[in-house]
């Protein structure tokens, strides 16, 4: 990917973290969101610096099934996000929130291992 998406992709992470911070409902990131959340984890002193100064906690990524009985459904959440996103003072780069992440398989948080 280049640069500039790759900018694109570090400031929708941003803005989603910051959202979640400020925000009491579950909110989950676009497919492309997360790899951008993958990508920041990696870099672990800036992510842990990062966290501590916007949460004054370490924001760990657990994901979890979003379904429509306990959270309304992954189009919901998806608005909920971006509400968010919206309510934290940003706009949303809307292109690279097509829908959320697919965490169907997540039920160990991200692992790969059997329930």
């Amino acid at each position: 990917m280049g640069p500039e998406y790759a900018r694109r992709i570090m400031a929708e992470t941003v803005k989603f973290l910051v959202a979640g911070v400020e925000c009491d409902e579950p909110l989950s990131p676009s497919e492309t969101v997360d790899v951008g959340w993958h990508t920041f984890i990696l870099h672990t002193a800036d992510y842990a610096e990062f966290c501590d100064r916007v949460a004054g906690y370490f924001i760990h990524h657990n994901p979890e099934y979003l379904d429509e009985k306990t959270h309304g459904g992954a189009k919901n959440v998806r608005q909920r996000t971006l509400d968010a996103i919206t309510a934290a003072g940003f706009e949303a780069d809307l292109p690279l929130w097509p829908e959320v992440a697919d965490c169907h398989q997540c039920h160990a948080g991200c692992h790969d291992s059997p329930k």
